[in-house]
């Protein structure tokens, strides 16, 4: 009788056992996730789901009126998700084409310039790494922005390709993404604080699995960027500047909120237009700005100038400057790499503290004695 009670006893924990392991909820995971800091651009964000990360485009050119969200994931074939993303990129990728010569410092800096391996107008590119692999064969040439080889990119089969774009009507991109390459979008370009172009670096992090170093490399360059700016603001003068150069007759200059023009009031200088409204330029006649400008003690970026006897002969207005009198012009155009291109395209949008240093040596050249500038040149 005891054993049949023990029996029953055993039988019945376990069917209340069982019971409770039917009732009890299955156990679920939950996805972390985070925003990663973006703290001056304004056209990205990043956010971190855990296993994967989404990023979104919002400004790939002036008003382009769509948000554009990409997913970074470890394996495609797998991926599920209920979201809907303009791209899906499998990540770390391990080839990629770039569409714009400011996409490429951030892959030397990040040490990845050889997962590059096509670009639009090789002659245009001054990385002395990457000219390197052009010049060993490993980087092809796919024409150019407005008429980029299809055929050529779908042979070469990227895994990521970058676009540059200045309106949303680009035909090639839709063919391309017909054909199974992914487009992601850049708009580095249309920032506006120094600071905001050079954090795109971070968007080209994620896509090698790399925002530790992104964000190391970047806070870099904001220390440096912000100490040289409080240090410019300890100069005892602020100097008048003028910008921009005669183009068939217009005088083209950088607007009041334009990334030019901050560099300018980074500096402690006095850009003589910081009052005009807008990010882009001004078109005026040479007389107004030779009434407003004739007596600025600074005259920088005279478009492609390098030269005094260029200037003159391009315009005897130039001549009336005193700026010119006094040999106070300076153009990054003197700086090139080994096919033409300028360097300061290049790179000066990934390094803005080396151009507010430029600036400031000139502006104020007390400040930085032992400084020697990078982009800049004196007119010869």
């Amino acid at each position: 009788m005891r054993y049949q009670t023990l029996v029953l006893l055993f039988a019945f924990l376990v069917f209340i056992s069982c019971k409770n392991e039917k009732n009890t909820p299955p156990a679920t995971t939950t996805t972390s996730e985070k925003s990663i800091e973006i703290s001056y651009a304004q056209g990205f964000s990043i956010t971190d789901k855990g296993d994967y990360k989404i990023i979104e485009v919002t400004n790939p050119w002036p008003e382009a009126g769509k948000t554009f969200r990409y997913a970074l994931v470890k394996d495609k074939e797998t991926f599920e998700s209920t979201e809907t993303f303009d791209a899906i990129v499998q990540v770390p990728v391990q080839n990629l084409i770039v569409t714009s010569t400011t996409h490429i410092p951030s892959l030397d800096m990040l040490g990845e310039t050889d997962k590059l391996i096509a670009f639009p107008n090789l002659d245009y590119v001054s990385s002395e790494n990457t000219r390197k692999r052009i010049a060993e064969g490993r980087i092809t040439e796919i024409g150019n922005n407005e008429s980029i080889n299809t055929e050529n990119v779908i042979d070469l089969q990227p895994d990521v390709m970058i676009g540059f774009a200045v309106t949303g009507n680009n035909k090639t991109y839709e063919t391309l993404q017909r054909a199974g390459i992914p487009i992601v979008f850049n708009g580095d370009w249309t920032e506006q604080n120094p600071l905001g172009k050079a954090e795109w670096i971070k968007f080209f992090g994620a896509f090698f699995d790399k925002m530790e170093e992104a964000n190391t490399l970047f806070s870099k360059i904001e220390t440096e960027y912000t100490s040289v700016k409080e240090l410019a603001q300890t100069a005892e003068n602020t100097p008048t500047v003028l910008s921009g150069a005669l183009w068939k007759d217009i005088w083209y200059l950088p607007e009041g909120n334009s990334w030019g023009a901050k560099f300018i009031a980074d500096a402690n200088g006095q850009y003589l237009w910081a009052d005009s409204d807008g990010t882009g330029s001004i078109a005026l006649n040479v007389e107004t700005v030779l009434e407003k400008a004739q007596n600025a003690n600074y005259w920088i970026g005279p478009g492609q100038f390098t030269t005094y006897k260029e200037l003159e002969d391009a315009s005897k207005a130039y001549t009336q400057l005193d700026a010119y009198k006094n040999k106070n012009i300076y153009s990054f155009s003197s700086l090139k790499g080994d096919t033409g291109g300028v360097i300061y395209y290049e790179l000066a949008p990934n390094r803005p503290d080396l151009v507010l240093k430029d600036l400031v040596k000139i502006l104020h050249p007390e400040l930085l004695p032992d400084y020697e500038l990078y982009f800049f040149r004196a007119l010869e």
